[in-house]
């Protein structure tokens, strides 16, 4: 069985068995309070049998991110089994079952949204994109019908990277697709 756990929006756990199937599945869609609901979520969902845990890379907000990859790295270390990371607009696009090409767009505050192109999926099952993920104004014009997500499917997720694991792809690194870094910066020295 597979966990997966993604906070690019709300928060979303899911488990799925080998056949696809979704075991449980819980979720909060509020885009804050990760961090005091993800717990409650696991300890919800989690069940016997689990060999891999997916982690939804974003794109997403730097703080919900971490916390979602950092509570599915946590689980997966505790347990001795791998990590496989998953851009979570791949969840959106093959909850969508389509073939033609369209665009997964999700709010990315500071009026930009989100946007990655996919066209259907490919002999492995997995979200064909086709055009990677980038930030454009919130009254953008695209030129391919839209999708817009407000929440991420974590079961979809998890088949994604059951796939992916199939396949024996990597669809994303270890670093966190974030809409942007933070507006934060380190303090400059102060000679004395």
């Amino acid at each position: 069985m597979i966990l997966a756990v993604d906070t690019s929006l709300g928060s979303a756990v899911a488990v799925v068995a080998e056949d696809g199937a979704t075991v449980a599945d819980a979720g909060s869609a509020n885009p804050l309070g990760h961090a005091e609901v993800i717990g409650d979520l696991l300890l919800g969902v989690v069940r016997p049998g689990i060999t891999h845990v997916v982690a939804g890379m974003g794109p997403g907000p730097f703080t919900g991110l971490r916390i979602g990859i950092a509570a599915a790295r946590t689980f997966a270390l505790g347990r001795g089994i791998p990590v496989i990371p998953v851009p979570s607009h791949y969840a959106a696009a093959l909850a969508q079952g389509r073939d033609d090409r369209f665009a997964i767009v999700t709010d990315a505050r500071r009026r930009e949204i989100a946007v990655s192109i996919f066209e259907g999926t490919d002999a492995d099952g997995i979200p064909l994109l086709v055009e990677p993920t980038r930030l454009e104004p919130q009254d953008a014009v695209l030129d391919v019908p839209v999708v817009t997500v407000t929440t991420i499917d974590a079961a979809a997720l998890a088949r994604v990277g059951a796939a992916a694991l199939a396949a024996g792809r990597t669809l994303a690194g270890d670093e966190p697709l974030y809409l942007r870094h933070p507006d934060v910066s380190a303090p400059k020295q102060v000679r004395l």
